[in-house]
């Protein structure tokens, strides 16, 4: 399955190449929604708050209310989700499931006093946890701390919080230069788990590769640039 991704930036969707340079911004956000209205899926992420700035709460709300209103899309929403607070702020906002990333880890180690509050408020259905890669280790903070840790090596650990994982690619996200297979197999033979995968996707061949994998594939920068339909 395809899932398109809108993440926000100063009120904005934007598309970043490693989550640093911007290649592409879109004004009318809502106007995605349109766009993507085929979807079953849709993920927000708040790129702001995951870089401790200040949260497009109110847009991430409104984005909610309507993708389910008027077009009956489920979304995930994640991006600076780091107390219980925030989390409920979300589901509350709309949000079928939330997304968990940089609170996954605390002091270089799985932070599983918070996972273990975040499973017991909203049971592990409503949980994801993002594990985002850059050269085989786990970067946390808007992806600029880098973790001395490996995520085939933590999601054993991981799985009894959650009932997905988010997989993310730094060193390929938005850059469409195509999904890193052999990192995706790697992921798969780790967990039994659900696993989106994300960075570089450009093909259907891709998807259906992913598929193989009995994986999801969140897009963003291939169907912003039409090369995806």
């Amino acid at each position: 399955m395809l899932i398109p991704c809108i993440d926000l930036q100063s009120g904005q969707a934007v598309q970043l190449v490693h989550g640093r340079r911007r290649e592409l911004a879109v004004a009318d956000v809502f106007g995605l929604l349109e766009k993507f209205r085929h979807y079953k899926w849709l993920h927000i992420i708040d790129l702001d708050a995951a870089m401790n700035k200040p949260p497009n709460t109110k847009l991430v709300r409104a984005l909610c209310t309507e993708a389910a209103r008027d077009y009956k899309l489920k979304v995930r929403v994640g991006g600076g989700i780091r107390t219980l607070a925030r989390a409920t702020s979300a589901i509350h906002a709309g949000a079928t499931q939330i997304i968990i990333g940089s609170s996954a880890f605390k002091d270089g180690a799985i932070n599983e006093k918070f996972l273990a509050s975040l499973a017991k408020r909203f049971t592990r259905k409503k949980i994801i946890i993002a594990l985002d890669t850059a050269k085989g280790q786990i970067v946390t903070q808007g992806w600029r701390q880098k973790l001395k840790l490996h995520p085939s090596a933590v999601i054993p650990q991981l799985e009894p919080y959650c009932s997905t994982f988010l997989c993310t690619d730094v060193d390929r996200e938005g850059t469409m230069t195509g999904a890193n297979l052999r990192y995706f197999r790697q992921l798969r033979a780790a967990t039994k788990l659900p696993i989106i995968a994300a960075g570089g996707i450009t093909t259907r061949r891709e998807i259906t590769a992913l598929e193989k994998l009995n994986m999801d594939a969140a897009v963003g920068m291939a169907l912003y640039k039409n090369r995806i339909s």
